[in-house]
């Protein structure tokens, strides 16, 4: 080709960029979707806010268009036999791009994948799972192996900073590599890109619900978490001014929600110039914006934090408890965790109005079905969690915990489709593998008893800054999800989709009768019983709210920390663990006792 003819096509083509966030398969091997599905993908919309940077700032030249498409499967169904043929009759060069893809994903991804392989397309997948295998493992693991000798191409790492332009120059002169490793060089946050996606792709969520990064890398050491190997130990972040842009222009869209998908938003070292640009867009412009954070448990000793994010619009947090056994704690590295600050911490938020929900895993080496339920029924009467969501101890790929097991040769499940901190994919020292699945499942039946969801009501609605209608919702929404989707909750949505022929590779297409006679029969079975729950919920909430006593309602777990007898709390009495929990704050309150003694 001449010089000139090779100018000639750059200024008339097009180059088709489809980014997919995949889903993964339910036990019956269909792609979990929903019509709504709750929680936006954060790396989808930053990698969309990278690629329309990309195009503004015209990195394939002059005159090359590049053209999005952007696909959520908890939400959107994917067909890539439309997409190969949209791009055949276009005829313009594409890469489609597999984009966060989980550990629990990564089956799903590599089936999305075979399709447009085998028309010739390129094909790029990245996310967790293979930045993690490649972070600590010291081989590429065989799923992921495979995949790349199909024609897979890897991306590990984060894309700014000029790493998604590389892809796309690549793939656009047809010269994708076999593997994009920048897991030694993670780019700083400042002036990034901000992650944004179209308005109809966000009301695909439930409440229209936006989401954004606001720094990456957490401090902390938990031997089962994936973060600190992945995104790293030293936090990077977004400016106040990004985060501005980021409001705005979802704002512009009409959408007000937003998540906030840092690990740990209190250990962004810039926390308090984004909740105070936070606070001056609520107050100063007027704006009715709400945002939902995660944080760790000792939030409440930094001045002024949770009193902020009060202000800033913060209405509810998740919150890393993970046990009330010290011993747990601290075999998992979770030294950050102190059982004796919990309830401090929990009253806190909910005096800041914000919903409090809390993570619990099951499988810690000293768990048994006895301590699991015991530590529960402490729970309920003695902290004042709103929500409490249980997960499987998990030795996800890419974190400390996977790494030992796979170096002393453990058994873990290798269907990595499992491993979504649902299913059971290893053993246990002491229970049995059905006793451990017992345990999980009775874990959620006996926090969510009609009598406990009365209570967290009761306690929501004596408060003059609780929500027990939006404290109820969150219930309902948990426990629909598990008692009649057999998901979990942060997996869920509204009304389930369920298309034949997206069955996982290697298993039977059903017929056409018995497939849809199962999903349409399924379907209104479980809209039947989702009422008989909202009828019974919708009495239990009309009695709080009509109580003669409702605003004097206390329990012990909202009884202020200085009020209730410590001897009397079976969270510290209940392990060995909390005694010495005990002991050690008693200490430490005897020597700043001293201390401010010998200063008078």
């Amino acid at each position: 080709m001449t010089q000139r003819s090779e100018k000639q096509t750059r200024l008339d083509s097009a180059f088709h960029l489809v980014l997919i966030k995949p889903s993964h398969y339910d036990d019956d091997g269909y792609p979990i979707q929903w019509f709504r599905s709750a929680i936006p993908s954060n790396t989808l919309a930053s990698l969309n806010g990278l690629a329309v940077d990309a195009t503004r700032r015209q990195v394939l030249g002059p005159g090359v268009r590049i053209v999005l498409h952007t696909y959520d499967e908890t939400n959107r169904r994917v067909r890539p036999d439309r997409i190969i043929r949209l791009l055949r009759r276009t005829g313009e060069r594409a890469l489609i791009g597999l984009v966060g893809v989980q550990t629990n994903q990564f089956p799903r991804a590599v089936d999305l994948a075979r399709p447009f392989l085998a028309a010739g397309l390129p094909v790029c997948l990245g996310g967790f799972h293979v930045s993690g295998c490649l972070a600590m493992l010291p081989a590429l693991p065989p799923e992921i192996q495979a995949a790349q000798d199909m024609g897979v191409s890897l991306f590990a790492g984060e894309a700014e900073d000029g790493r998604l332009d590389e892809v796309l120059r690549d793939a656009w002169s047809g010269r994708l590599k076999p593997l994009y490793n920048f897991m030694d060089d993670l780019p700083g946050l400042e002036g990034a890109a901000i992650p944004i996606l179209p308005a109809e792709h966000v009301r695909r969520t439930s409440g229209s619900l936006s989401s954004a990064d606001l720094g990456r890398g957490c401090p902390y050491q938990c031997s089962f978490c994936t973060i600190i190997n992945v995104q790293g130990r030293k936090s990077r972040y977004r400016t106040a001014d990004d985060l501005e842009r980021i409001v705005r222009e979802n704002v512009a869209m009409g959408i007000k929600r937003f998540f906030i998908t840092d690990d740990n938003f209190a250990r962004n070292r810039q926390w308090e110039p984004l909740l105070d640009r936070m606070i001056q867009l609520r107050q100063g412009e007027g704006m009715n914006i709400g945002f939902t954070i995660q944080v760790d448990t000792l939030c409440h000793k930094i001045p002024r934090f949770i009193e902020k994010c009060g202000q800033a619009g913060v209405r509810r947090v998740f919150i890393g408890l993970e046990n009330i056994n010290p011993d747990n704690l601290l075999g998992a590295k979770k030294n950050q965790n102190k059982i004796t600050e919990y309830r401090l911490m929990l009253q806190r938020w909910r005096d800041a109005g914000a919903i409090t929900c809390a993570g619990y895993i099951i499988g810690f080496p000293g768990d048994t079905k006895a301590s699991v339920l015991r530590d529960i029924e402490i729970m309920k009467h003695e902290l004042a969690v709103d929500v409490l969501e249980f997960f499987v101890l998990t030795p996800l790929p890419g974190s400390e915990d996977h790494q030992k097991l796979a170096a002393a040769g453990a058994w873990m499940d290798p269907d990595m489709n499992k491993y979504d901190l649902w299913h059971r994919v290893s053993h246990h020292p002491v229970m049995s593998d059905t006793e451990w699945d017992e345990t999980y499942r009775e874990a959620w039946r006996a926090y969510y008893t009609p009598d406990h969801i009365r209570t967290i009501l009761r306690r929501a609605a004596a408060h003059p800054s609780g929500r027990p209608k939006t404290v109820l919702s969150t219930i309902l929404w948990f426990v629909l999800m598990v008692r009649f989707e057999d998901v979990h909750p942060l997996e869920g949505g509204a009304l389930r989709m369920k298309y034949r022929r997206d069955r996982r590779h290697g298993m039977k297409c059903e017929p056409p009768l018995v497939f849809h006679a199962r999903y349409l029969g399924g379907t209104l079975a479980k809209l039947w019983r989702y009422w008989r729950v909202w009828r019974e919920a919708a009495a239990i909430l009309k009695q709080v709210m009509t109580a003669p006593d409702r605003p004097d309602y206390r329990d012990l777990a909202i009884t202020p920390p200085d009020e209730a007898e410590r001897e009397d709390l079976l969270l510290y009495h209940s392990t060995r663990g909390g005694e010495a929990a005990l002991a050690r704050q008693r200490r430490e309150e005897a020597g700043r006792a001293k201390a401010a003694e010998m200063v008078r």
